[in-house]
């Protein structure tokens, strides 16, 4: 009889499954921290206060008297009437109103080449950036590689061992490690809300470089044929002073006038010339100031040359109205932001007395040569979190939050004043356009009822009807009045250029190719 013996066989465990399943209960763990962790953050409090966008001031007018529906006319060149259009949106080529190609060429080269501008574009550009490296350590975890490898001779003792010797190994170890900082009470998220409103700031401020530069080729042009112009009329007053030199020494030859009458004719002439070189090299210093404007040299600059009878008066101005106007000025904007910013470091700095948590996990392989790293056995990973409870900092962190109240404080008294100023700005700009018209007005009758009186003198001194005493007068009275007509002509272009900068100059209306419709790009 064969006899049967029954063997107890214990099965050998699988190393190799043991630390797999291990390794997939690691993942699975620390993926669904994570996930706990981003929902726990995402979902939790946002400590300091939530910003609210000032309200528009209630006023319904730019100046304490109402404004005329439109301003005064005179028949003289420059002198049509304008017309406030209330409520009238405002072109974003507002130059273009001036119907000069010249100037609108100008102002376009200097958009592509203007340095301040290309300065004010970089600038935005590095503002979105950290907006976009913060937000990345925000919302999502940080998950970083490593691999060292290390070749060292231990001795036994450390082992328990003293008789083993000593014994020379290498240690590999690759590792990917997790970090994520739980945002719970929102110090991260109102530190976002801050550069995004540094992101905006700096939209603005370049909304309003772009507006400057704009602005102050328009004046510059303008102050280029109001100096032209006025070189032009000096010339014409010496051209006839020249002629009528030239009439008082004939007279003078032939006994009808003194050699006194002569030498006045003379030293009216000489002032008169006096009057060149200062324009001339007012001239030359505007037309560098317009090539450093289109960002060239003055020397390599193609400027035009302008005409004040070519820039044409705009015979309808629109006029934002007062509640508009906020949401229009660059400066306003911009100042909003910043006090949007100030609000958001309230925020952060009351967070920062409240506990930080941060979690942090890693998995990897350890082995003593390269070709066992991965091998079964080697696997090795960890957990963790941290809690940090400020206690005591010696008042740093409550004086901190002081200050980013007070520096809150700061940012809306700046807000109040640059919304008076720009109220004040547009208030001076629409007197100013109404004044230049009346002014103009006046000076257009100064200067025919100087031109006649001095047509008349000059014919009743050479009849010897005058003395010479009223000629002089009468040419000097003309002269005053045909460069302050020249002046009035100018300052209504110039003020009404002002008036499109006052009201910031439309730049809404502006088509944009930037990806976030912001109007950052031209």
């Amino acid at each position: 009889m064969t006899k049967i013996h029954a063997t107890n066989r214990t099965p050998r465990r699988n190393n190799n499954a043991v630390t797999n399943d291990s390794g997939a209960r690691a993942v699975r763990l620390t993926a669904g921290l994570l996930v706990a962790a981003v929902c726990l953050a995402m979902c939790g409090c946002m400590v300091g206060p939530d910003f609210h966008v000032p309200a528009a001031p209630a006023a319904t007018g730019y100046t304490a008297t109402a404004l005329p529906a439109e301003t005064v006319s005179t028949p003289a060149a420059g002198g049509a009437a304008q017309h406030f259009m209330l409520g009238a949106d405002i072109p974003a080529q507002w130059w273009q109103m001036f119907h000069n190609p010249e100037l609108d060429h100008l102002i376009r080269q200097a958009l592509k080449d203007n340095p301040t501008l290309a300065a004010a574009q970089a600038t935005l550009i590095q503002a979105q950036e950290n907006l976009r490296a913060r937000s990345g350590s925000v919302y999502y975890p940080s998950v970083d590689a490593s691999f060292t490898g290390t070749r060292q001779q231990a001795s036994g003792a450390a082992f328990g061992q003293p008789n083993a010797g000593t014994f020379v190994f290498s240690l590999l170890s690759a590792t990917v490690g997790v970090s994520y900082a739980l945002d719970v009470f929102g110090g991260g998220r109102r530190e976002l809300e801050g550069l995004r409103s540094q992101v905006d700031y700096q939209r603005f401020q370049l909304e309003g470089t772009y507006l400057t530069l704009a602005s102050n080729i328009v004046a510059a042009a303008v102050k280029d044929a109001s100096l032209r112009a006025q070189l032009k009329a000096t010339r014409e007053i010496i051209t006839l002073q020249e002629r009528q030199l030239a009439l008082v020494e004939r007279q003078f030859q032939l006994g009808g006038a003194s050699r006194t009458d002569t030498l006045a004719q003379q030293a009216q002439l000489a002032q008169s010339r006096t009057g060149l070189p200062p324009l001339e090299k007012e001239l030359a210093q505007t037309r560098n100031l317009l090539a450093v404007y289109t960002g060239k040299l003055p020397s390599e600059a193609a400027l035009p040359v302008f005409d004040l009878k070519k820039l044409n008066l705009p015979g309808e101005l629109p006029l934002s109205l007062p509640s508009s106007l906020v949401r229009q000025r660059p400066d306003i904007r911009a100042s909003e932001e910043l006090l949007h910013a100030a609000g958001a470091q309230v925020g952060v700095a009351t967070a920062n007395l409240y506990p930080q948590i941060t979690l942090n996990g890693s998995m990897g392989s350890q082995a003593t040569s390269l070709q066992d790293l991965f091998a079964p056995g080697t696997f090795i990973w960890s957990l963790g979190a941290g809690l940090t409870q400020p206690l005591f900092h010696g008042g740093e962190l409550t004086a901190k939050r002081r200050a980013a109240i007070a520096a809150l404080d700061q940012a809306g008294a700046q807000y109040r004043e640059t919304l008076l100023q720009a109220f004040q700005n547009v208030a001076d700009v629409l007197q100013a356009i109404e004044s230049d018209a009346a002014a103009l007005k006046a000076q257009a009758e100064a200067e025919r009822s100087a031109r006649d009186s001095l047509e008349l003198t000059q014919r009743q001194f050479a009849l010897g009807a005058v003395n010479y005493l009223l000629l002089l007068n009468a040419e000097r009275q003309h002269q005053q009045a045909l460069l302050s007509l020249v002046q009035a002509q100018a300052a209504r272009v110039a003020d009404s250029a002002a008036l499109f900068q006052a009201l910031g100059g439309g730049w809404w209306n502006r088509k944009t190719e930037s990806a976030d419709g912001n109007g950052s790009t031209r």
